[in-house]
């Protein structure tokens, strides 16, 4: 493989006006009936209508723009933006994650709002629908344990075979079992199944097999596993631990289409619900531990801050006479003891005091010689500070100099306003993935899926999840999937934002930002800013950043963009840096919802003027769109909706600027061709929709690492040619090249020998094909051709002394 070309270190840097862009064109999927008018509630009359909310709940909006230089100007304001951006023939709309606060600040700028899409009633919904799923298991679980009535020894077995499928893969002959067990839910025990050899002989005559508990958040589903036969089996039988037994006929697997690149009898469809970070860990866990051969679980070097707040409280109503207060300690370690009161003393001419009682703390404020309250914040805060510092800090509301006279305030309690249950750690929080592979030594070609970077994102871990179980219990029968894993180094992180991810299931599902607090108490850094507080961790990466003058990221604390103190200041971003940096990963995904768009580099522009970061050449962005339409294709076959090649691209090009993306990151530092899923139409769709999705973009995932494995063991050498017409100037022609497949073409014009530092072949613009060269007749052309994985065309050595390259005189064509 050319080290120059795998070091990409002959992209040319051109200006955005010159840039490189794509000569294919892919289609994405999106809703047909929702890809021009979204979906939507009724229409917003007035900014009113979303309500001044006291704890800023936050819902999911259209916003009316006229041009690109309006969605500029929004971007630019910090707004929580979702991906989806829909461009109408009177102007553009996009969804933005606004309250009732921000509607009416961002309209008395100027911008115009239309339908109200998902509110946090229906992100309730989604919990509830989770919880009932859950709960139904459960309830199924139970009433089949009682229906076996071990006490009674009831004529009823604790074991049902559910399934007996026997399949053929090529010559490998495969029985998988699935079956439930009564005691399932309590019992991590395997289950062994009997096989006969087939028809009129003994059951036992065909060997043993184990099949595993399957667990999907928490509750037990059945147990399954496939293993390969001699010959066909005509009936199995399972023994329970308890003795009971059952006994099922084996049905043969029909065929998949033709159409469909897995073989009979590939397993997939691994996902029940929603899973919380906690479930998605535990789910990476389960699965590594049942396959340990070919997977293990790594643990990130950076942990998160954690799901964890100091306890906090803002006494008064009017922000001049407001106190904010903090505890020292964490909510859960203490902060969330701590209560504050402001005292009335009820006499004349009574001093400022304040009193410490255990984790009780009580100001009685000063009066004057009427008994009237005379504190000012401002002393108030000064007081706390002093007598009760070793418990709390306190400060003015966001900036207020307290010069306003405070009103007494009932004993109140400090809260760290958490409400995940105790299961849910409150303490620095690991980050894991789990990383496949019969070789995890670095010496094959590694690919990387990531997903939760934004916390609210539900399904996209999901994908990952459902990646990870189909490598695994597909690969001891599939032989696909078996080249899969045994010629790649995979690595999955279903959540690279656990601490977000919880807050957003358990306290505000609107959460996109991790939980770190970089607010000054200028700023909204108390309690009742505690949803707009943590970083954009997909603003957070080093590449054309917001650092770097780039667009489409926040310096406020409280945007939805912000972009952190400074480029990677997040344990989160330094384990997705971490991960990229392993030498062999080549291929990366990193999926977000929602919008359906299929994207890559460039992700983020420079204003005034849009310029872009730079273009990848014509040959990249050709391998970019070539392996879309197969991932995308993949995709497409789950349930075949339409798509649309206007949300396929470089981020820049189809969606906003993102300064400070980790596809950035990983394409310009890393050299990693790196997509950006934008799964579904919703961040947290109903669980029929978000299933499907689910689906379909695992289909998409397993499609880009057959794209990584085919790049790996991609021999063949390219092809191309040379296109000569007439030219509108005399004595001139106009040419073009072209390639049998995604290839660089470097060419001379003076005669000499083309070599990797000869010019290199561009494009005619953004997303158009190949550049039109106007040359004199008679030149002659000296060229050769080389694809992304270092194949060069007839075998010339660019670096050597050859002359076996393409060589044409061109000629004036024939009239």
């Amino acid at each position: 493989m050319s080290k120059v070309l795998t070091g990409l270190r002959w992209r040319p840097q051109l200006p955005a006006a010159t840039a490189l862009a794509a000569f294919a064109a892919v289609l994405l999927l999106v809703n047909p009936a929702a890809a021009i008018v979204p979906q939507a509630a009724a229409p917003v009359t007035a900014p009113a209508d979303l309500g001044r909310l006291a704890d800023e709940r936050a819902s999911v909006v259209e916003v009316i723009l006229a041009d690109n230089a309006e969605l500029d100007a929004l971007v630019a304001t910090g707004v929580d933006l979702d991906h989806h951006i829909t461009h109408t023939g009177d102007g553009i709309v996009v969804h933005a994650v606004v309250t009732g606060n921000e509607v009416t600040t961002l309209t008395r700028a100027g911008f115009t709002f239309g339908k109200v899409l998902h509110t946090p009633q229906d992100a309730a919904q989604r919990v509830a629908e989770r919880e009932a799923t859950i709960a139904a298991h459960l309830a199924e679980n139970r009433e089949y344990a009682a229906a076996a009535d071990f006490s009674a020894r009831s004529t009823v077995s604790d074991v049902r075979i559910i399934r007996a499928d026997y399949y053929t893969s090529g010559d490998t002959q495969v029985l998988s079992v699935e079956a439930k067990w009564a005691q399932g839910q309590a019992d991590a025990s395997p289950l062994t199944v009997e096989r006969d050899s087939g028809p009129g002989t003994e059951i036992g005559s065909g060997g043993t097999q184990t099949i595993s508990r399957f667990v999907d958040a928490g509750v037990y589903l059945y147990h399954r596993g496939a293993a390969q036969v001699s010959s066909r089996p005509a009936y199995v039988r399972i023994t329970s631990p308890s003795g009971d037994v059952a006994v099922a006929k084996v049905n043969e697997w029909l065929p998949i289409p033709p159409k469909d690149p897995e073989g009979p009898g590939y397993m997939k469809d691994f996902v029940a619900s929603y899973l919380t970070p906690t479930e998605l860990y535990d789910r990476i866990k389960a699965l590594s531990a049942q396959y340990p051969k070919i997977s293990e679980i790594v643990e990130l070097p950076y942990r998160t801050n954690g799901y964890r707040r100091k306890a906090q409280a803002v006494l008064g109503t009017v922000d001049a006479s407001r106190v904010a207060v903090d505890s020292l300690a964490w909510g859960h370690q203490g902060g969330n003891d701590i209560s504050v009161e402001l005292a009335d003393p009820g006499t004349a001419d009574a001093p400022l005091a304040v009193t410490v009682t255990g984790t009780a703390v009580r100001v009685d404020l000063a009066t004057d010689g009427s008994g009237t309250v005379t504190s000012t914040a401002e002393q108030v805060v000064a007081a706390l500070n002093a007598q009760a510092g070793t418990l709390l800090t306190a400060y003015t509301y966001r900036g207020s100099p307290g010069t306003g006279v405070v009103a007494p305030v009932a004993r109140t309690a400090l809260s760290d306003g958490l409400a995940a249950p105790a299961s849910v750690s409150r303490d620095p929080h690991p980050v894991y993935a789990i990383r496949i592979g019969k070789h995890r030594d670095g010496s094959r070609l590694g690919v990387l899926a990531y997903a939760q970077e934004h916390a609210r994102e539900w399904v996209p871990p999901l994908v990952t999840i459902e990646t990870a179980e189909r490598l695994l219990r597909n690969y001891a029968h599939d032989r696909k999937t078996r080249d899969l894993v045994d010629n790649l180094d995979i690595w999955i992180a279903p959540s690279i934002n656990p601490d977000g991810g919880h807050y957003s299931f358990y306290d505000f599902n609107s959460q996109r930002k991790n939980m770190t607090n970089h607010c000054a108490p200028q700023a909204p850094a108390d309690f009742l800013g505690r949803n707009s507080w943590g970083v954009d961790n997909n603003r957070n990466y080093t590449e054309y950043s917001l650092f770097d003058g780039y667009a489409g990221a926040s310096t406020s604390c409280t945007s939805g963009t912000y972009a952190g103190p400074g480029e990677l200041s997040e344990p989160e971003n330094r384990n997705v840096d971490w991960l990229a940096s392993r030498p062999n990963i080549r291929f990366s995904m990193n999926l977000h919802s929602s919008g359906n768009y299929f994207m890559w580099s460039p992700g983020s522009y420079a204003l005034p003027g849009r310029v872009s970061a730079p273009r990848p050449t014509l040959a990249e962005e050709s391998l970019f769109w070539g392996a879309s339409s197969r991932i995308l294709t993949a995709i497409k076959r789950h349930r075949n909706l339409a798509v649309t090649p206007a949300r396929t691209g470089p981020i820049a090009d189809v969606l906003y600027s993102a300064a400070g993306n980790s596809g950035d990151m990983l394409w310009y530092k890393y050299g990693i061709y790196a997509w950006n899923f934008e799964v579904g139409t919703s961040f947290q769709p109903d669980w029929q929709e978000a299933h499907a999705e689910t689906m379909e973009f695992a289909n998409g995932l397993t499609e880009m690492l057959r794209v990584a494995r085919d790049f790996d063991t991609d021999r063949k050498r390219p092809r191309s040619s040379l296109s000569v017409r007439a030219s509108a100037t005399p004595g001139m022609v106009d040419v073009t090249f072209s390639t049998s497949e995604p290839a660089a073409v470097f060419y001379t014009l003076d005669r000499s020998r083309p070599t990797y530092a000869s010019t290199l072949y561009g494009s005619a613009g953004i997303r158009e094909g190949g550049e039109t060269l106007t040359i004199p007749v008679g030149t002659t052309v000296h060229w050769f051709s080389v694809d992304a994985a270092g194949n060069v065309e007839r075998n010339y050595k660019p670096d050597g002394r050859g002359s076996n390259h393409n060589k044409q005189k061109v000629k004036a064509p024939k009239r």
